[in-house]
């Protein structure tokens, strides 16, 4: 079916999933644009570490955990991330221009492509475009209004690609995202299908406070074609570290992620 997606959308115009208005009515796209600008800005103050685990839970097949880290920071360009799963590393660059390398185990570091960070890491449902969230950065946007997910007021918005990314993914018709008014949390993510409908959801489960930062807990992503599962689960977390800025450059990328000193540890 795939395969005959792009030959489908040359045949006609990109199909575009019509805004799904929670009232009813068309709600204020200014108070909208002045929320996600706001929501742009927010995460995780400072530089800090993070220690995971991906639990897949196939609808067919066997259980497996992947244990993997992550160290963040906050670039001239916007969030940098330096990721570490089953011995292969990634540099992602999240905001308005988003980049990414990879370093796998004993080759070198080059340029990840947009393809390369929509196809799913290390056997699991889990993908660098689900960390790096370029969509936010979207510029053709449609505010919903606000909703509720788990019982809880969420801001909804549904984001559709540029070009560029539409010629690397042309089975996503756009993205809809839950902003919780209360926590400035990305509370739920759908990617939309050809036909509007989601293909894939990441969905917030929990949050825990450490010192005055929230931070996330845990995840479930769910393929929505498949019915397979992934939990992403942070374990432990460091805030506050002070780290050379080269750790967080591709240059730098293929050598040893620093220490975390044992003082900044706190469990999750």
């Amino acid at each position: 079916m795939l395969a005959a997606l792009p030959g489908l959308f040359a045949q006609g115009a990109r199909f575009r999933p019509a805004p799904s208005y929670v009232a009813g009515g068309k709600a204020d796209q200014t108070e909208g644009a002045r929320i996600l600008g706001e929501f742009r800005q927010a995460g995780i103050a400072g530089t800090y570490w993070l220690s995971f685990e991906l639990r897949v839970m196939p609808r067919q097949g066997t259980e497996r955990v992947l244990e993997g880290e992550l160290f963040g920071t906050h670039g001239p360009a916007g969030p940098l991330t330096r990721l570490t799963l089953e011995n292969a590393r990634w540099l992602i660059q999240s905001g308005p221009a988003p980049a990414a390398w990879t370093a796998p185990s004993g080759t070198a570091v080059r340029a990840a492509t947009t393809t390369e960070t929509l196809q799913p890491v290390a056997g699991t449902d889990f993908t660098l475009f689900d960390l790096q969230m370029p969509f936010l950065h979207w510029t053709d946007f449609v505010y919903e209004g606000l909703a509720k997910v788990r019982g809880r007021p969420a801001h909804q918005f549904v984001l559709y690609p540029p070009a560029d990314f539409a010629a690397a993914r042309p089975d996503l018709s756009g993205v809809r995202v839950f902003i919780d008014t209360q926590f400035q949390a990305l509370v739920q993510v759908e990617q939309l299908g050809p036909d509007g409908k989601p293909a894939k959801s990441v969905t917030l489960i929990d949050l825990k406070k450490v010192g005055d930062q929230w931070l996330v807990k845990s995840v479930d992503l769910r393929n929505h074609v498949t019915r397979d599962k992934t939990r992403l689960t942070f374990k432990a977390a460091a805030l506050n570290l002070t780290l050379p800025a080269e750790t967080f450059t591709p240059a730098q990328l293929a050598e040893p992620t620093p220490p975390v000193p044992r003082a900044n540890l706190q469990g999750l």
